[in-house]
């Protein structure tokens, strides 16, 4: 494993010191782990960046937002269907004295 040497400002290494501590893990470790989650957070600004880009070029070209839209329409009438289905399937039900009682009682 290739190793890493860095200088860190006193404030930040004793930082270092005290999360090592609570989680009982060597600082390298925490370091580790500090790099993944960094590296991970920052690959998912870019994909949402791209993804961002991708919808704007595509918004602005008439053909695709037209489309959308019109998925968007197909959407709403079949979420609307089914919440028609489930509304008509609870609406026959009666709570029971066990479903209005708090559950934590």
């Amino acid at each position: 494993m290739p190793a890493l040497s860095l200088r860190l400002p006193e404030e930040l290494d004793q930082r270092l010191e005290t999360e090592a501590r609570i989680e009982q893990q060597p600082r390298s470790e925490v370091v580790r782990i500090a790099i993944v989650d960094y590296l991970a957070r920052r690959e998912r600004e870019r994909f949402m960046a791209e993804l961002v880009a991708e919808a704007r070029a595509a918004y602005a070209d008439a053909t695709i937002r037209h489309d959308a839209m019109e998925m968007a329409e197909e959407g709403i009438t079949t979420s609307n269907e089914a919440m028609d289905i489930v509304d008509k399937d609870t609406s026959s039900l009666s709570p029971s004295a066990n479903q209005t009682e708090k559950w934590w009682k």
